[in-house]
Parts: structure tokens; C-alpha cells; sequence
């Protein structure tokens, strides 16, 4: 008999899990599965905003909406945000033809996957903290053959590091796409923002512009506090033309060579192409946006951009964000602020 689909098609049926509407998260797992024990969610900023704000940020109604959307997905796949997250949880079984990579039962690993593919079955829902996007949960989940995962490392406090792997595409897509010279702008000063500018600095060098812009005064000190930006402008994101005028004060006119989007709101994809030169590129790594909005944005004001979409996943990237975390002190201080 052949193996289950790597994929986990034979969970989704028959297409892939992403774009599945519900997985089957039942037991046993197939023979090149691997099976978690929960132990936290870690939701993305974009679902946990959204969750939080239409619960009223009450606890209770937070864990009956993600209870909901877990039993009737079979996932963490958020309906309205359409985003995920990632969790961490302790290896409870290694199916005998599972890829294993350096890990064993028992290890506590974080996955790289989207929670929007990976099938889950929460039986209990534990403290809610917004702030950290951080859920107490305990159940089972389970990785394909094709899912990722890291070990968590010991040096860094458990928080941090999954907020980290949460994160880690942004600063290392900047670390390829940033070059010395440029003009480099970040919408958004959370924790991606904040690797995000980290990473264009270490990139460029101490050469060209570096802009981090936020509507959140709070946000900016926090950048303000690596000493890497060059201007930190505070501006309405959702405004395109409050921010195409922010960027153009901040760069004589002359607009930025690549922007990168890391906010957590819908509605950002004009300010960010207005902030961007004709011929420069938009990198959108924020699960509030809408590729429909962006493309027929730059369509209307006539502005040939190349926009990226931000891939969760590049080679290196959980190592970079691990190392500019250790690298760098007055990074370690404000992640831990957030």
C-alpha cells in the first residue's frame, strides 16, 4: 500500500490542507506523520487582533471562538483573517517512515508550518494572553512529511522563540532582498517590523535609508531604541496618502527601493505601493493583506512595483531571526516589551 500523501492530502480530501475548509485531525496517524502534544498556540498578530477585538477581549468568548473554529475546521484556520499561527508541543509518536530530522519523543519542538495546515483536536483551552498572541491549549496536533519544525533553543526564553518562528519570514526574505545604498522603508514596528528593520540595517550596512513608520507612538520608541532606523515617522498606515507623503518628506521625494509590510490591519496595500518608487518593490508580509486591494491599487494610481508575496518560509530564515535576536540586546529587550 502506497504512504499517505507528504502533503496530507489523504487529511484534506484530496486537495491540499491550506485551502481545505476542514482536516481530519483523528487517530492514529499514518505511517509518515508526526504526532504533538499541545502545549501553547501561537497565533498570528493579524487573527489574534481580530479574535480579540470581536470578542470584546473577553477570555471566555476568545476560547469559544477558537474552540469553535478548531472543531469545525479541524485547524486554526481563522475565517475572517483567513491566517493561522504556530505552536509548540512535545513529540508524543514519529510514524517509522516520517523524515525524522535530529528530534525524538519527548523533545519540545515549535512547527513552521501555518496552524491553517496543520490538523488539530483541542480538548481544553488555557490562559489567553493578546499581548503575546500566546494560547495555553492542550490537545493533539499532527505534521506531515512536509512540515517544519525547529527545536526551540535553550538561550532563548520560550515566548520569544515562538514568536520568533512566527515571524522569522520577514527578516529573512529583508536579508536577501536588502542591498547597501538603498532606500528601505518598513510599515509596521511590531515584532516582525522590529527584525525587519534589524535585518535591513545588518544588509545594508551603514549606508542608504532606513524608515520604520507606525501608527503606535509606543511602537516607534521601541524602534527608535534599536538605533538602526534613520527616520521613524508616526502616520496612519491605513492612509495611503498620509503615508506616500511621511516616505516622501522622509526621502526628499525620492520614494523607497524596497518596502516591506508587516502590519497587523487590513488596508494598508496604497500606502505601501505610494511609498514605493516606480520600479521598486513592495514586499507584503502581513497576513491582513489583500492581493486583489494591491494589485488593482497599483493599477489605478499607475505605479509599476514588483510586489512579493511574503513566503513564511526561505531558506536560513529561522536561523537569522535567531541570531539577530542574540545579537542584539536592545532587540531581546523590546521583543520581550511585546
Amino acid at each position: 500500500m502506497p504512504a499517505p500523501c507528504p502533503f496530507g492530502s489523504h487529511r484534506a480530501g484530496g486537495g491540499l490542507p491550506q485551502s481545505a475548509e476542514r482536516l481530519d485531525a483523528s487517530l492514529p496517524i499514518r505511517c509518515n506523520e508526526l504526532l504533538i502534544a499541545i502545549e501553547h498556540l501561537h497565533l498570528d498578530s493579524s487573527s489574534m487582533r481580530q479574535i480579540g477585538e470581536s470578542c470584546g477581549h473577553d477570555d471566555e468568548r476568545m476560547r469559544a471562538q477558537i474552540a469553535e473554529i478548531v472543531r469545525t475546521r479541524g485547524k486554526m484556520h481563522n475565517p475572517v483573517t483567513g491566517s493561522g499561527g504556530v505552536l509548540v508541543g512535545r513529540i508524543s509518536e514519529i510514524g517509522p517512515d516520517f523524515p525524522v530530522r535530529d528530534i525524538a519523543v519527548g523533545d519540545v519542538i515549535c512547527t513552521l508550518v501555518s496552524l491553517t495546515l496543520t490538523p488539530l483536536h483541542l480538548h481544553k483551552i488555557g490562559t489567553i494572553d493578546e499581548r503575546s498572541a500566546r494560547v495555553e491549549a492542550e490537545g493533539h496536533a499532527i505534521l506531515f512529511a512536509s512540515g517544519l519544525y525547529t527545536k526551540l533553543p535553550s538561550d532563548i526564553p520560550q515566548n520569544a522563540a515562538m514568536a520568533l518562528c512566527d515571524v522569522a519570514g520577514a527578516p529573512g526574505h529583508v536579508a536577501k532582498l536588502a542591498q547597501p545604498d538603498q532606500t528601505i522603508c518598513v510599515l509596521g514596528c511590531g515584532r516582525a517590523g522590529l527584525l525587519s528593520l534589524c535585518a535591513a540595517r545588518q544588509a545594508m550596512g551603514r549606508d542608504g535609508l532606513l524608515i520604520g513608520l507606525d501608527a503606535s507612538r509606543n511602537a516607534l520608541n521601541r524602534a527608535n531604541s534599536l538605533h538602526v532606523a534613520d527616520a521613524l515617522p508616526e502616520v496612519d498606515l491605513r492612509d495611503a496618502l498620509a503615508t506616500h507623503q511621511a516616505v516622501a518628506r522622509a526621502t526628499d521625494g525620492r520614494l523607497a527601493d524596497l518596502t516591506i509590510v508587516t502590519t497587523n490591519v487590513p488596508g494598508c496595500e496604497g500606502g505601501a505601493i505610494l511609498a514605493t518608487r516606480p520600479k521598486g518593490r513592495v514586499l507584503f508580509f502581513s497576513m491582513a493583506t489583500s492581493f486583489t486591494a494591491a494589485a488593482l491599487t497599483a493599477e489605478g494610481v499607475g505605479r509599476d512595483v514588483e510586489m512579493i508575496i511574503g513566503n513564511g518560509y526561505t531558506d536560513g530564515w529561522v536561523e537569522t531571526a535567531f541570531s539577530l535576536y542574540r545579537s542584539n540586546p536592545t532587540l531581546t529587550a523590546a521583543f520581550q516589551q511585546l
